[in-house]
């Protein structure tokens, strides 16, 4: 007999097929809390994820497509349907040991988005979205499951699609060199390979936007690669067999982040990637300790010294003890000391394995150093440099930390100078950034900070990890001593701020009094020393170095503001900024009591004029002015700075003359 229920049971099926279809082509939205950023998710037709953003109605990111490729198996990127959503709102606050902001704000909201594929294997990923103020974040979440467990990814293929071609401030990946240190430059997408992260551009209706990542656990670094003029595509830092991530379920991506800003200083008071990662793991935070530093390393670079024995090593013991003296009769908290253990004789940066990190040469005597350092209140700041060994370094960690901390020595600066870890691993893929993280966790153990040089970028673990408190990742001061191109341009400090800066904090060394100094290669400071002052203001970082030698400073008046100038932050605001010309930024000191600004110029001599609403109200301020003197030139004629004093309060407007090259600082005194 003929079934008669069939034609009703087709009829159902199809309903619900179209009921399926419609909710997979749906587009689920989610806005940041003030309603201004809205992102939008949805299926393609061929069930692939796709993700677009708004800012005030404005285009940001077109609809861009989403996934991650496999190299054993189908890449998960299209074929999905959607099995559940959940949304939540978060709306609090925490407080930071350190920083450019003691209080930070949490307010987003989240989107999170259950796939199933619809054929083969049936395979889970979810995705995840937050809706900032100042932008979003996303990532992927492979949960534990049975046919998706330890893998090998060979690409990610998160797109990044403008509505038209932008300009872009970037370096490139890997073909200079491979930590970051590139001068950056300012062209259309179109003149773009692939770069690193943070990616800085500046839209044509007047918006910034800056592509980076947040939280990079136990994964490769993402750098953009072109697609075409409009669009870049995640390219994964591999491993030297070619894989880009070994993982197993359950895990999951670093955030990939935009922040959305309608001026310069909004990407730099961004807490967005910060909020992208976890508290901290550490609870003790008693011995965190944020200073101010000297360092046997200057002298180094202008060959005055040695990192290797004989007639000029500069790390003796004798040495040691003169900055110290110096560190103590000017309020420094530590001193640096590189070249003090073995293995830096001949050519160290070809292999690190000669290097000991717990036995000193013969002229230094560490215990006797420390216990001089501590009579007079300072501390010797301890130096690993593995010329890129980190295999060999991770094999003496532990006894190096455990010397280090019988000897009250609390923070390092770790190096690797080389192009490659372990002579083939990259800094920025899998390999690197275990490694790191390997040295942080371990160094936390024995109470001990790191400054980390050469690193993989900096993607917000220091929220994670305190004791993670500064990096170079980029091109610092110490190429005014050797770089063939003659050291960094005037411009080159008016866009870090808004490129590298967005990463966190960059020990990048300012400081430098003496402009006369000669090195073969014939690079200079191409600043005004009223300049170097004010990028204590505009440089943030919590280990701050003053990076000239010792007799210097010795007699000048100016050296008073390195001394006074804090390196934490309650507040922090930039009071105006164009990339590549000009910044002015306003910091207040961590007790919440005295203002500092620092103006800084490229090129080009400019006047700005700063209303002081920043200032506290109902207060009065004695302010302490640094600024370029008369006929001050940074090619001509460095020196003149102006020392004058002024009463000012919220009301005022302050007006500054920058030299070409040149800048000014202005330390705020609440008048008692």
């Amino acid at each position: 007999m003929k079934n008669i229920f069939t034609p009703i049971r087709l009829v159902i099926l199809s309903i619900l097929a179209l009921v399926s279809c419609n909710q997979n082509q749906q587009e689920l939205s989610v806005s940041s809390p003030n309603n201004k950023h809205v992102l939008t998710f949805k299926l393609t037709a061929q069930g692939a994820p796709e993700y677009q953003l708004t800012s005030g109605g404005e285009s940001i990111i077109e609809p861009s497509v989403l996934g991650m490729a496999f190299q054993d198996s189908e890449p998960l990127q299209q074929n999905l349907k959607i099995i559940n959503t959940e949304r939540n709102t978060v709306d609090t606050s925490w407080d930071q040991p350190w920083g450019e902001f003691k209080m930070i704000q949490d307010r987003h909201n989240e989107l999170i988005v259950h796939l199933q594929e619809t054929t083969g294997k049936n395979r889970l990923v979810t995705i995840v979205f937050r809706v900032f103020n100042d932008g979003i974040g996303f990532r992927y979440q492979f949960p534990e499951q049975p046919h998706l467990k330890e893998v090998k990814i060979s690409d990610e293929k998160t797109t990044f699609t403008f509505p038209e071609e932008h300009n872009v401030w970037w370096i490139p990946v890997h073909s200079e060199n491979s930590y970051y240190e590139s001068l950056y430059r300012k062209t259309p997408i179109s003149k773009t390979d692939t770069i690193n992260t943070p990616a800085t551009f500046e839209t044509k209706s007047g918006k910034y936007l800056a592509i980076h990542e947040a939280n990079l656990t136990d994964f490769a670094s993402m750098t953009l690669r072109k697609t075409n003029n409009k669009q870049y595509e995640a390219e994964l830092v591999p491993w030297a067999n070619g894989v880009k991530v070994y993982a197993k379920t359950p895990f999951e991506s670093p955030w990939r982040t935009v922040i959305v800003a309608d001026k310069p200083g909004e990407l730099v008071t961004s807490t967005l990637m910060l909020n992208l990662n976890e508290p901290s793991k550490i609870e003790d935070l008693s011995w965190i300790l944020p200073s101010k530093y000297i360092g046997i390393w200057w002298g180094m670079h202008l060959e005055k010294y040695s990192w290797g024995q004989g007639d000029k090593h500069g790390a003796t013991t004798e040495n040691t003890k003169r900055y110290i003296d110096f560190a103590a009769e000017n309020g420094l908290d530590g001193v640096l000391v590189e070249g003090w253990n073995e293995g830096w004789d001949g050519d160290w940066t070809a292999d690190g394995t000669a290097f000991s990190f717990t036995k000193s040469y013969p002229d230094f005597d560490m215990e006797a150093v420390c216990n001089y350092a501590a009579q007079n209140n300072v501390r010797l700041i301890g130096h690993h440099e593995t010329a890129g060994a980190a295999a060999h370094y991770e094999s003496q960690l532990e006894d190096a930390f455990k010397l280090y901390h019988k000897n009250g020595v609390n923070a390092v600066k770790t190096g690797y100078v080389n192009k490659y870890l372990n002579k083939k691993e990259w800094h920025d893929g899998q390999y690197g950034v275990r490694h790191y993280r390997k040295v942080i966790e371990s160094a936390a153990k024995h109470h001990i900070m790191i400054d980390n040089h050469e690193p993989v970028k900096g993607t917000g673990l220091q929220r994670t990890y305190p004791n993670l408190m500064t990096q170079e990742g980029g091109r610092g001061q110490e190429y005014n001593a050797w770089s063939a191109d003659g050291g960094n341009p005037p411009e080159h400090t008016t866009i870090l701020p808004f490129t590298r800066m967005l990463s966190g904090p960059m020990d990048f060394t300012p400081g430098n009094f003496d402009f006369d100094y000669k090195t073969p290669q014939g690079a200079k400071v191409q600043t005004t020393l009223a300049k170097q002052l004010a990028l204590y203001v505009v440089m943030f970082s919590p280990l701050q170095m003053a990076s000239d030698l010792p007799e210097n400073y010795i007699g000048k008046p100016e050296f008073q503001f390195v001394k006074d100038v804090p390196v934490v932050w309650s507040d922090t605001k930039v009071i105006d900024a164009k990339i590549g010309e000009y910044v002015v930024m306003a910091r207040k000191d961590w007790d919440e009591k005295n203002w500092y600004l620092g103006a800084i110029t490229n090129a080009e001599a400019r006047t700005v004029n700063i209303p002081l609403t920043f200032l506290d109200a109902n207060n009065v301020y004695i302010a302490e002015i640094y600024a370029d003197g008369d006929e001050a030139h940074y090619q001509s004629n460095p020196y003149p700075v102006s020392i004058t004093t002024q009463e000012l309060d919220k009301t005022k407007t302050l007006s500054l003359s920058l030299a070409p090259g040149g800048g000014t600082a202005v330390r705020f005194v609440l008048k008692e």
